[in-house]
Protein backbone atom coordinates (compact mmCIF):
# COMPACT_ATOMS: atom_id res chain seq x y z
CA UNK A 1 0.00 0.00 0.00
CA UNK A 2 1.49 3.34 -1.07
CA UNK A 3 0.72 5.02 2.83
CA UNK A 4 3.60 2.59 3.34
CA UNK A 5 5.53 3.27 0.68
CA UNK A 6 5.45 7.27 1.55
CA UNK A 7 6.55 6.35 4.99
CA UNK A 8 9.35 4.23 3.67
CA UNK A 9 9.93 7.49 1.70
CA UNK A 10 10.12 10.05 4.01
CA UNK A 11 12.09 7.80 6.67
CA UNK A 12 14.58 7.35 4.06
CA UNK A 13 15.13 11.24 3.77
CA UNK A 14 18.33 11.18 4.82
CA UNK A 15 19.74 8.39 3.71
CA UNK A 16 21.92 9.83 0.75
CA UNK A 17 23.19 8.21 -2.30
CA UNK A 18 26.53 7.14 -0.30
CA UNK A 19 24.92 5.28 1.73
CA UNK A 20 24.51 1.65 1.37
CA UNK A 21 21.57 -0.28 2.35
CA UNK A 22 21.63 -3.20 4.68
CA UNK A 23 21.21 -6.91 3.71
CA UNK A 24 17.88 -7.93 3.25
CA UNK A 25 16.47 -10.10 5.96
CA UNK A 26 15.83 -14.04 5.39
CA UNK A 27 12.07 -13.35 4.74
CA UNK A 28 13.50 -10.28 2.14
CA UNK A 29 15.75 -12.71 0.69
CA UNK A 30 13.37 -15.55 0.51
CA UNK A 31 10.67 -13.21 -1.21
CA UNK A 32 13.30 -11.40 -4.04
CA UNK A 33 14.38 -15.25 -4.29
CA UNK A 34 10.59 -16.31 -5.17
CA UNK A 35 10.20 -13.37 -7.89
CA UNK A 36 13.12 -14.01 -9.72
CA UNK A 37 12.85 -17.25 -10.27
CA UNK A 38 8.93 -16.97 -11.16
CA UNK A 39 10.62 -14.75 -13.91
CA UNK A 40 12.52 -17.51 -14.94
CA UNK A 41 9.95 -19.53 -14.91
CA UNK A 42 7.37 -17.26 -16.84
CA UNK A 43 10.30 -15.77 -19.71
CA UNK A 44 12.59 -18.22 -19.88
CA UNK A 45 11.88 -21.79 -19.53
CA UNK A 46 13.32 -24.05 -21.98
CA UNK A 47 11.11 -25.04 -24.73
CA UNK A 48 7.87 -23.21 -24.92
CA UNK A 49 5.64 -23.40 -21.42
CA UNK A 50 2.38 -25.03 -21.42
CA UNK A 51 -0.62 -22.95 -20.19
CA UNK A 52 -0.43 -24.47 -17.38
CA UNK A 53 3.01 -24.32 -16.57
CA UNK A 54 2.51 -20.22 -16.85
CA UNK A 55 -0.52 -20.31 -14.90
CA UNK A 56 1.66 -22.11 -12.10
CA UNK A 57 3.82 -19.26 -12.51
CA UNK A 58 1.34 -16.43 -12.30
CA UNK A 59 0.07 -18.12 -8.94
CA UNK A 60 3.77 -18.39 -7.68
CA UNK A 61 4.29 -14.68 -8.28
CA UNK A 62 1.32 -13.51 -6.68
CA UNK A 63 2.37 -15.62 -3.87
CA UNK A 64 5.84 -13.77 -3.94
CA UNK A 65 4.65 -10.43 -4.58
CA UNK A 66 1.92 -11.27 -1.06
CA UNK A 67 4.86 -11.98 0.72
CA UNK A 68 7.04 -9.49 -0.16
CA UNK A 69 3.96 -6.87 0.75
CA UNK A 70 3.72 -8.84 4.25
CA UNK A 71 7.11 -8.75 4.91
CA UNK A 72 7.00 -4.90 4.16
CA UNK A 73 3.93 -4.34 6.24
CA UNK A 74 6.10 -5.84 9.54
CA UNK A 75 8.75 -3.40 8.44
CA UNK A 76 6.59 -0.32 8.54
CA UNK A 77 5.50 -1.87 12.33
CA UNK A 78 9.50 -1.96 13.23
CA UNK A 79 9.93 1.75 12.09
CA UNK A 80 6.83 3.54 13.29
CA UNK A 81 7.80 0.92 16.88
CA UNK A 82 11.85 2.50 16.64
CA UNK A 83 10.54 6.16 16.30
CA UNK A 84 7.80 5.79 18.86
CA UNK A 85 8.40 8.05 22.14
CA UNK A 86 7.77 5.30 24.04
CA UNK A 87 10.12 3.12 22.49
CA UNK A 88 12.41 1.07 25.11
CA UNK A 89 15.59 2.78 23.11
CA UNK A 90 14.04 5.96 23.42
CA UNK A 91 13.14 5.80 26.55
CA UNK A 92 17.11 4.60 27.80
CA UNK A 93 17.73 7.52 26.27
CA UNK A 94 15.62 9.62 28.31
CA UNK A 95 16.98 8.27 31.48
CA UNK A 96 20.21 8.78 30.39
CA UNK A 97 19.89 12.22 29.61
CA UNK A 98 17.93 13.02 33.17
CA UNK A 99 21.17 11.30 34.63
CA UNK A 100 23.60 13.51 33.17
CA UNK A 101 21.73 16.52 33.63
CA UNK A 102 22.09 15.72 37.55
CA UNK A 103 25.41 14.83 37.07
CA UNK A 104 26.41 17.85 35.23
CA UNK A 105 24.55 20.02 38.41
CA UNK A 106 26.32 18.22 40.73
CA UNK A 107 29.75 18.91 39.27
CA UNK A 108 28.46 22.52 39.24
CA UNK A 109 27.90 22.45 42.69
CA UNK A 110 31.34 20.63 43.75
CA UNK A 111 33.26 23.17 41.76
CA UNK A 112 31.45 26.41 43.61
CA UNK A 113 32.24 24.41 46.80
CA UNK A 114 35.81 24.08 45.67
CA UNK A 115 35.66 28.02 44.66
CA UNK A 116 34.03 28.81 48.62
CA UNK A 117 36.87 26.48 50.42
CA UNK A 118 39.72 28.11 48.54
CA UNK A 119 38.11 31.28 49.12
CA UNK A 120 38.15 30.45 53.12
CA UNK A 121 41.93 29.57 52.30
CA UNK A 122 43.01 32.68 50.82
CA UNK A 123 40.79 34.79 53.67
CA UNK A 124 42.83 33.41 56.30
CA UNK A 125 44.09 35.97 58.32
CA UNK A 126 48.28 35.52 59.38
CA UNK A 127 47.77 35.62 63.14
CA UNK A 128 45.07 32.28 62.53
CA UNK A 129 45.38 29.69 64.64
CA UNK A 130 47.19 26.23 63.52
CA UNK A 131 43.51 24.94 64.06
CA UNK A 132 41.85 26.70 62.08
CA UNK A 133 44.43 26.50 59.14
CA UNK A 134 44.46 22.99 59.71
CA UNK A 135 40.58 23.01 59.39
CA UNK A 136 40.71 25.08 56.34
CA UNK A 137 43.27 23.38 54.68
CA UNK A 138 41.01 20.11 55.53
CA UNK A 139 37.56 21.66 53.66
CA UNK A 140 39.58 22.09 50.65
CA UNK A 141 41.10 19.14 50.14
CA UNK A 142 37.64 17.62 50.96
CA UNK A 143 35.67 19.82 48.21
CA UNK A 144 38.67 18.55 45.73
CA UNK A 145 37.83 15.42 46.31
CA UNK A 146 34.09 15.73 45.78
CA UNK A 147 34.96 17.96 42.60
CA UNK A 148 37.08 15.37 41.39
CA UNK A 149 34.36 12.40 41.99
CA UNK A 150 31.81 14.44 40.78
CA UNK A 151 33.69 15.40 37.26
CA UNK A 152 34.12 11.44 36.95
CA UNK A 153 30.52 10.93 37.59
CA UNK A 154 29.53 13.86 34.83
CA UNK A 155 32.30 11.59 32.32
CA UNK A 156 30.48 8.67 32.81
CA UNK A 157 26.91 10.23 32.40
CA UNK A 158 27.96 11.70 29.30
CA UNK A 159 29.64 8.94 27.99
CA UNK A 160 26.44 6.73 29.05
CA UNK A 161 24.27 9.07 27.20
CA UNK A 162 26.25 9.05 23.90
CA UNK A 163 25.87 5.02 24.08
CA UNK A 164 22.00 5.30 24.65
CA UNK A 165 21.61 7.94 21.70
CA UNK A 166 24.08 5.90 19.21
CA UNK A 167 21.88 2.75 19.88
CA UNK A 168 18.62 4.73 19.47
CA UNK A 169 20.28 5.97 16.48
CA UNK A 170 21.48 2.52 14.87
CA UNK A 171 18.53 1.23 15.74
CA UNK A 172 16.28 3.30 13.64
CA UNK A 173 18.69 3.72 10.45
CA UNK A 174 18.63 -0.21 10.47
CA UNK A 175 14.67 -0.04 10.84
CA UNK A 176 14.74 2.54 7.76
CA UNK A 177 17.20 0.45 6.29
CA UNK A 178 15.11 -2.74 6.04
CA UNK A 179 12.31 -1.14 4.96
CA UNK A 180 13.64 0.06 2.03
CA UNK A 181 14.35 -3.36 1.02
CA UNK A 182 11.54 -4.75 1.84
CA UNK A 183 9.48 -1.48 -0.56
CA UNK A 184 12.31 -2.48 -3.55
CA UNK A 185 11.16 -6.33 -2.92
CA UNK A 186 7.51 -5.13 -3.40
CA UNK A 187 8.45 -3.19 -6.69
CA UNK A 188 10.36 -6.25 -8.11
CA UNK A 189 7.59 -8.68 -6.99
CA UNK A 190 4.56 -6.55 -9.04
CA UNK A 191 7.04 -6.45 -12.10
CA UNK A 192 7.67 -10.60 -11.75
CA UNK A 193 3.86 -10.64 -11.42
CA UNK A 194 3.07 -8.35 -14.20
CA UNK A 195 5.82 -9.88 -16.56
CA UNK A 196 3.95 -13.65 -15.86
CA UNK A 197 0.87 -12.41 -16.54
CA UNK A 198 2.07 -11.33 -19.80
CA UNK A 199 3.19 -14.41 -20.73
CA UNK A 200 0.11 -16.03 -20.23
CA UNK A 201 -1.89 -13.50 -21.92
CA UNK A 202 0.75 -13.75 -24.90
CA UNK A 203 0.35 -17.59 -24.98
CA UNK A 204 -3.23 -17.53 -25.17
CA UNK A 205 -3.43 -15.58 -27.58
CA UNK A 206 -1.50 -17.48 -29.91
CA UNK A 207 -3.65 -20.66 -29.28
CA UNK A 208 -6.90 -18.75 -29.68
CA UNK A 209 -8.18 -18.98 -26.63
CA UNK A 210 -9.96 -15.57 -25.88
CA UNK A 211 -7.54 -13.27 -23.65
CA UNK A 212 -8.44 -13.13 -20.05
CA UNK A 213 -9.52 -9.57 -18.60
CA UNK A 214 -8.86 -9.24 -14.91
CA UNK A 215 -8.14 -6.46 -13.01
CA UNK A 216 -4.85 -4.83 -13.49
CA UNK A 217 -2.31 -5.14 -10.52
CA UNK A 218 -1.35 -1.31 -9.91
CA UNK A 219 2.06 -0.25 -10.78
CA UNK A 220 4.76 0.73 -8.33
CA UNK A 221 3.59 4.98 -8.36
CA UNK A 222 0.19 4.55 -9.36
CA UNK A 223 -2.72 6.05 -6.94
CA UNK A 224 -5.59 3.91 -7.24
CA UNK A 225 -5.09 2.56 -4.09
CA UNK A 226 -7.65 4.28 -1.69
CA UNK A 227 -4.76 3.78 0.79
CA UNK A 228 -1.97 5.61 -0.50
CA UNK A 229 -0.33 8.75 -0.21
CA UNK A 230 1.74 10.44 -2.98
CA UNK A 231 5.10 9.81 -3.62
CA UNK A 232 5.73 13.05 -4.94
CA UNK A 233 4.83 15.80 -2.40
CA UNK A 234 2.46 18.98 -3.39
CA UNK A 235 4.66 20.89 -0.89
CA UNK A 236 8.36 22.27 -1.67
CA UNK A 237 10.64 23.26 0.96
CA UNK A 238 13.52 25.97 1.61
CA UNK A 239 16.00 26.97 3.83
CA UNK A 240 16.50 30.66 3.82
CA UNK A 241 19.41 32.77 6.41
CA UNK A 242 21.90 29.75 7.73
CA UNK A 243 25.06 31.29 8.36
CA UNK A 244 27.97 29.61 7.09
CA UNK A 245 29.23 29.80 10.68
CA UNK A 246 28.22 29.42 14.23
CA UNK A 247 29.90 30.00 17.13
CA UNK A 248 29.84 27.89 19.89
CA UNK A 249 27.42 29.49 22.48
CA UNK A 250 25.37 31.60 20.38
CA UNK A 251 21.63 31.13 19.02
CA UNK A 252 20.95 32.29 15.36
CA UNK A 253 18.03 32.65 12.86
CA UNK A 254 17.03 31.72 9.99
CA UNK A 255 13.70 30.18 8.25
CA UNK A 256 11.87 27.88 6.40
CA UNK A 257 9.56 28.73 3.28
CA UNK A 258 6.52 25.91 2.75
CA UNK A 259 4.80 26.50 -0.67
CA UNK A 260 1.83 24.89 -1.45
CA UNK A 261 2.79 23.74 -5.22
CA UNK A 262 -0.62 22.46 -5.85
CA UNK A 263 -3.63 23.84 -7.06
CA UNK A 264 -5.51 22.83 -3.83
CA UNK A 265 -5.93 24.09 -0.30
CA UNK A 266 -3.81 21.86 1.82
CA UNK A 267 -5.88 21.36 5.51
CA UNK A 268 -2.47 20.66 7.05
CA UNK A 269 0.66 21.27 5.77
CA UNK A 270 3.77 19.58 8.75
CA UNK A 271 7.01 21.84 8.21
CA UNK A 272 9.78 19.39 9.19
CA UNK A 273 13.74 20.27 10.59
CA UNK A 274 16.84 18.96 11.75
CA UNK A 275 20.25 20.19 12.90
CA UNK A 276 22.67 17.58 13.10
CA UNK A 277 26.47 18.05 13.62
CA UNK A 278 29.71 16.31 14.22
CA UNK A 279 33.16 17.29 15.63
CA UNK A 280 36.18 17.38 13.07
CA UNK A 281 38.07 14.53 14.74
CA UNK A 282 38.94 11.88 12.92
CA UNK A 283 36.17 9.59 14.54
CA UNK A 284 33.46 12.40 13.18
CA UNK A 285 32.13 11.83 16.63
CA UNK A 286 28.35 12.98 16.83
CA UNK A 287 27.73 16.52 18.86
CA UNK A 288 23.53 17.21 17.79
CA UNK A 289 23.26 17.09 21.36
CA UNK A 290 24.91 20.09 21.92
CA UNK A 291 22.51 21.88 19.43
CA UNK A 292 18.74 23.14 19.92
CA UNK A 293 16.37 23.67 17.21
CA UNK A 294 13.46 26.19 17.89
CA UNK A 295 10.67 27.57 15.72
CA UNK A 296 8.00 30.31 16.73
CA UNK A 297 4.28 30.64 16.82
CA UNK A 298 4.84 34.17 16.49
CA UNK A 299 4.55 34.74 19.90
CA UNK A 300 6.83 32.48 21.74
CA UNK A 301 10.00 29.95 20.45
CA UNK A 302 9.05 26.28 20.93
CA UNK A 303 11.51 23.14 20.66
CA UNK A 304 10.86 21.46 17.39
CA UNK A 305 9.38 17.81 18.67
CA UNK A 306 10.82 14.51 18.32
CA UNK A 307 8.56 14.07 15.43
CA UNK A 308 10.69 16.92 13.86
CA UNK A 309 7.45 18.64 13.08
CA UNK A 310 8.09 22.62 13.45
CA UNK A 311 3.93 23.11 14.43
CA UNK A 312 1.76 23.23 11.59
CA UNK A 313 0.30 25.20 8.85
CA UNK A 314 -3.40 25.03 8.27
CA UNK A 315 -4.88 25.74 5.31
CA UNK A 316 -2.29 26.71 3.14
CA UNK A 317 -4.05 28.26 -0.23
CA UNK A 318 -2.61 26.74 -3.56
CA UNK A 319 0.39 28.35 -4.99
CA UNK A 320 0.85 29.92 -1.58
CA UNK A 321 3.74 29.97 1.07
CA UNK A 322 4.37 30.14 4.45
CA UNK A 323 7.70 31.39 6.14
CA UNK A 324 8.17 29.14 9.28
CA UNK A 325 10.86 31.16 11.84
CA UNK A 326 13.62 28.74 13.75
CA UNK A 327 16.51 29.71 15.98
CA UNK A 328 19.30 27.27 16.31
CA UNK A 329 21.20 27.56 19.72
CA UNK A 330 25.06 25.62 19.69
CA UNK A 331 25.83 24.88 22.87
CA UNK A 332 28.80 26.82 24.71
CA UNK A 333 31.13 23.45 25.42
CA UNK A 334 30.98 22.57 21.58
CA UNK A 335 33.96 21.49 19.90
CA UNK A 336 34.86 22.73 16.34
CA UNK A 337 32.97 20.83 13.57
CA UNK A 338 30.66 20.37 10.65
CA UNK A 339 26.81 20.47 10.57
CA UNK A 340 23.62 20.29 8.04
CA UNK A 341 20.23 22.00 8.96
CA UNK A 342 18.28 19.98 6.90
CA UNK A 343 14.13 20.67 5.76
CA UNK A 344 10.77 19.51 4.22
CA UNK A 345 7.25 19.10 4.27
CA UNK A 346 4.29 16.84 4.95
CA UNK A 347 0.83 17.72 4.18
CA UNK A 348 -2.69 15.86 5.43
CA UNK A 349 -5.85 16.91 3.89
CA UNK A 350 -9.77 15.86 5.16
CA UNK A 351 -10.31 13.72 2.43
CA UNK A 352 -7.10 11.70 3.38
CA UNK A 353 -4.97 12.63 0.48
CA UNK A 354 -1.56 13.04 1.55
CA UNK A 355 2.09 13.04 1.02
CA UNK A 356 5.59 13.95 1.85
CA UNK A 357 8.03 16.08 -0.27
CA UNK A 358 10.48 13.84 -2.07
CA UNK A 359 13.62 15.35 -0.98
CA UNK A 360 14.92 17.27 1.97
CA UNK A 361 16.64 20.08 0.95
CA UNK A 362 19.93 21.27 3.14
CA UNK A 363 22.33 24.08 4.14
CA UNK A 364 26.16 23.16 5.42
CA UNK A 365 27.07 25.17 7.82
CA UNK A 366 30.99 24.93 10.39
CA UNK A 367 30.55 25.22 14.19
CA UNK A 368 33.41 27.08 15.72
CA UNK A 369 34.67 28.60 19.48
CA UNK A 370 32.87 30.41 21.11
CA UNK A 371 33.66 33.94 20.69
CA UNK A 372 35.10 33.82 17.05
CA UNK A 373 33.68 36.62 14.72
CA UNK A 374 31.55 34.81 12.70
CA UNK A 375 30.95 37.57 9.73
CA UNK A 376 28.11 37.16 7.24
CA UNK A 377 28.77 34.58 4.89
CA UNK A 378 25.47 32.25 4.20
CA UNK A 379 25.92 28.87 4.51
CA UNK A 380 26.15 26.35 0.99
CA UNK A 381 23.60 24.62 -0.23
CA UNK A 382 24.50 20.83 0.79
CA UNK A 383 23.41 18.01 -1.75
CA UNK A 384 19.65 17.21 -1.56
CA UNK A 385 18.71 14.27 -0.05
CA UNK A 386 16.59 12.02 -2.61
CA UNK A 387 14.05 9.61 -1.48
CA UNK A 388 14.09 5.94 -2.98
CA UNK A 389 10.58 6.79 -5.10
CA UNK A 390 10.26 10.39 -5.25
CA UNK A 391 11.49 12.76 -7.84
CA UNK A 392 14.58 14.93 -7.61
CA UNK A 393 13.42 18.16 -9.45
CA UNK A 394 14.89 21.54 -7.18
CA UNK A 395 13.12 24.14 -9.40
CA UNK A 396 11.91 26.97 -7.12
CA UNK A 397 7.94 27.46 -6.46
CA UNK A 398 7.08 31.00 -7.03
CA UNK A 399 4.61 31.93 -4.62
CA UNK A 400 3.58 34.75 -2.78
CA UNK A 401 3.69 34.82 1.26
CA UNK A 402 0.51 33.84 3.29
CA UNK A 403 -0.72 34.64 6.99
CA UNK A 404 -1.94 31.18 7.18
CA UNK A 405 -1.88 29.82 11.02
CA UNK A 406 1.30 28.12 12.75
CA UNK A 407 0.16 26.09 15.76
CA UNK A 408 1.14 22.82 17.61
CA UNK A 409 2.84 22.48 21.10
CA UNK A 410 5.39 20.22 20.59
CA UNK A 411 8.19 18.77 23.19
CA UNK A 412 11.89 18.72 22.33
CA UNK A 413 14.40 16.70 20.25
CA UNK A 414 25.45 19.45 9.28
CA UNK A 415 28.49 19.04 6.47
CA UNK A 416 30.74 20.35 3.80
CA UNK A 417 33.42 18.27 2.00
CA UNK A 418 35.31 17.69 5.58
CA UNK A 419 32.71 15.69 7.05
CA UNK A 420 31.97 12.32 5.50
CA UNK A 421 28.35 12.89 4.46
CA UNK A 422 27.95 9.01 5.36
CA UNK A 423 27.96 9.44 8.32
CA UNK A 424 25.55 12.46 8.96
CA UNK A 425 23.28 10.83 6.73
CA UNK A 426 22.17 8.40 9.38
CA UNK A 427 21.80 11.39 12.13
CA UNK A 428 19.49 12.69 9.12
CA UNK A 429 17.48 9.75 8.52
CA UNK A 430 16.64 9.48 12.44
CA UNK A 431 15.51 13.02 12.18
CA UNK A 432 13.43 13.17 9.63
CA UNK A 433 12.36 9.33 9.87
CA UNK A 434 10.24 10.63 12.44
CA UNK A 435 8.70 13.11 11.22
CA UNK A 436 7.08 10.76 8.69
CA UNK A 437 4.94 9.63 11.77
CA UNK A 438 3.24 12.70 10.91
CA UNK A 439 1.53 11.50 7.46
CA UNK A 440 0.77 7.90 8.64
CA UNK A 441 -0.94 9.18 11.91
CA UNK A 442 -2.86 11.87 10.16
CA UNK A 443 -3.79 9.33 7.53
CA UNK A 444 -5.13 6.56 9.45
CA UNK A 445 -6.71 8.99 12.02
CA UNK A 446 -8.51 10.19 8.20
CA UNK A 447 -9.39 6.64 7.85
CA UNK A 448 -10.91 5.87 11.25
CA UNK A 449 -12.86 9.09 11.07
Amino acid sequence: MKIRRTLATAVALAVTAPVTVLAASPAFATTGAAAETTAVTASETAGKPSLADLEKAVAAAQAALTAAEAAEAEAVKAVEAAVADDAPLKLALNQAAAAAEKAAAQKDAADKAVAGAQAAVDALPEDASDDDRVAALRALADAQAAAKTAAEAKTAADTARAAAQKALDDDRVAAVRKLDQAQKAVKKAKEDLAAAKKALEDAKKDTGKPKPDPKPDPKPGDDDDDDMCDTVSKVKVSLHGVPGKIAAGSTVQFSMKVTNASKRTLDEVAPFAAAIAQDKTASAKDISHLLRLQWSNGSSWKNVGPELTAGTINGLKAGVSKDVKLRLTVDAKAPAGMGVAVAAGGYYNEDGTCGVTPQGVTKDFEIVAAGTKVGNEPAKTGKPMPLPLGGTSTTPVSATTSTATVTGELARTGSNDAVPQLALAGGAAVALGAGAVFVVRRRKAGAGA
